[in-house]
């Protein structure tokens, strides 16, 4: 790899931690200032760290059809940073429902999970994350052997659907926001359906 490059693989990847960790720095600000433009600072919280969810779940899955469509191989080394930082937001998001909403209540959290359907599809989406963040280092791919570790990498596909689903069930008034996401969802798949279509072809 040219010095060219290397550069500008290294410029990307700061570019990258820093619009990953803004959200955070965003939420940490909002905390301490107490600038909260929600009525409820814990259901702002959700939102923001659900939608940084979101936005990094669509990079990822941007990133092979942009590495086929460019050429440009290379772009698969942003796949894992962006795919384990939408796991750190997922975390964010559970962990503020678990201690927030529920105060670490089994029973609570059972209960939320049966009455509610947005309640069970998140939380369904973020277990199905905790393998691909387990799983997403060199050393798994080489224990798992490619197909397996592939298998499991799929799921990032009802992930996001999900992911939308669970955002879509719980607005209650304009629903403009995850009609958007979803809209940005199918367009993305369907590149990616696309593009991989187009390579058998040629």
């Amino acid at each position: 790899m040219s010095g060219k490059k290397s550069r500008l693989i290294l410029r990307l990847k700061v570019a990258l931690w820093i619009g990953a960790l803004m959200p955070l720095l965003i939420l940490i600000y909002l905390l301490f200032s107490g600038s909260f433009i929600a009525d409820d600072p814990v259901e702002e919280i959700q939102h923001r760290t659900g939608i940084s969810v979101l936005i990094l779940l669509f990079l990822t899955l941007s990133i092979t059809p942009l590495r086929r469509l460019t050429g440009w191989n290379s772009l698969i080394r942003f796949r894992r940073p962006l795919g384990l930082f939408a796991f750190f937001y997922a975390t964010l998001h559970a962990f503020s429902y678990f201690v927030f909403d529920q105060e670490l209540s089994a029973t609570g959290i059972a209960a939320d999970v049966i009455e509610h359907p947005w309640v069970l599809v998140g939380f369904t989406a973020f277990v199905l994350l905790i393998p691909m963040a387990v799983t997403s280092t060199a050393g798994w791919i080489r224990r798992l052997g490619g197909k397996r570790w592939a298998w499991i990498h799929r799921l990032i596909y009802p992930i996001a659907v999900l992911g939308v689903l669970h955002f879509y069930w719980q607005v209650k008034l304009d629903e403009s926001e995850p009609v958007l996401y979803a809209v940005l969802l199918a367009v993305i798949l369907a590149s990616r359906v696309v593009v991989k279509s187009r390579k058998r072809t040629v």
